[in-house]
C-alpha cells in the first residue's frame, strides 16, 4: 500500500486565498496568507492576483525578514512573521478587509462581548490594534499588542488579522470575526446590545477550552 502524498503547502496557501475571496472575506488581492515553515514562512507575494498565483510565487521569508527569489512578498509580511515568532502555536495567518470587521476598524472600535461568540478570538472581546501606516514595523507592534490573550484582531482603519494552528482554521477564525462584526453592526440597528458580564464570558472561556475538538477517530 502507497503512503499518502503530502498536500502542496504553497498550493495550500493558493486555495486559501481563493476561498477567503469566493467568501467574500477579502476583495482582490487586498489580503494576504502565510503558513509557517522550517526556517522562517511561506507568504503571498504582492499584488499578484490570486487566480493567476502559481506555487513558485509564494515566497519563503526567512526568520530574518530576507527572502528567496526575485518576487516581493506581501507588504505585511512583517506582522506574519511578528505572529511566528511571539506565538508558538501558530501554525498559519489570515489578513483580510471583510467589509464590517474593516467597517469596525475605521471607527477604531473592537468587538465587546455582546454574543458568546467572541470567545473564539481567545478573550473577553476582541480588540482594535492601534493604527500604524500599512507595512510598518510600527503597525506590527501595535498588533502585537492586541493580540496579547487573542488569536484575532482588528486593525484600525485597515482590517483585520486572525491565526490558527492550520491553514483551515485560520480561515475560519476569520469569518467568525468578520460574522461577529456583522452581527453587532445589526443589533446596533435596534438599539444598544447587552454586554455579557465577565463572570459570563470567563465561563464561556473555560468551556471553549475544548470547543471544536473531537476525539481522535480510528
Amino acid at each position: 500500500m502507497r503512503g499518502k502524498t503530502m498536500p502542496d503547502p504553497r498550493q495550500a496557501i493558493i486555495d486559501t486565498c481563493l476561498r477567503m475571496n469566493a467568501e467574500g472575506l477579502n476583495q482582490g488581492t487586498s489580503g494576504n496568507v502565510s503558513s509557517r515553515a522550517e526556517g522562517g514562512m511561506l507568504i503571498t507575494p504582492s499584488g499578484i492576483p490570486y487566480e493567476r498565483l502559481s506555487p513558485e510565487e509564494i515566497v519563503f521569508v526567512r526568520n530574518d525578514g530576507t527572502w528567496e527569489g526575485g518576487i516581493k512578498p506581501s507588504s505585511e509580511w512583517r506582522m506574519h512573521l511578528d505572529i511566528y515568532g511571539t506565538r508558538e502555536e501558530a501554525g498559519a495567518v489570515v489578513h483580510v478587509h471583510s467589509t464590517y470587521a474593516t467597517g469596525l476598524s475605521c471607527l477604531r472600535r473592537g468587538i465587546p462581548a455582546f454574543h458568546y461568540m467572541v470567545a473564539v478570538a481567545g478573550g473577553p472581546d476582541i480588540r482594535c490594534a492601534d493604527y500604524a501606516t500599512f507595512g510598518t514595523a510600527e503597525l506590527s507592534e501595535a498588533m502585537v499588542a492586541a493580540l496579547d490573550g487573542r488569536i484575532a484582531c482588528l486593525l484600525a482603519n485597515h482590517g483585520q488579522i486572525a491565526f490558527g494552528p492550520s491553514l483551515e482554521k485560520a480561515l475560519w477564525l476569520a469569518g467568525e470575526v468578520e460574522t461577529l462584526a456583522r452581527q453587532l453592526s445589526v443589533a446596533e440597528g435596534f438599539g444598544p446590545p447587552v454586554i455579557l458580564p465577565d463572570a459570563e464570558m470567563d465561563r464561556v472561556l473555560a468551556l471553549f477550552a475544548d470547543y471544536g475538538k473531537q476525539p481522535e477517530r480510528g
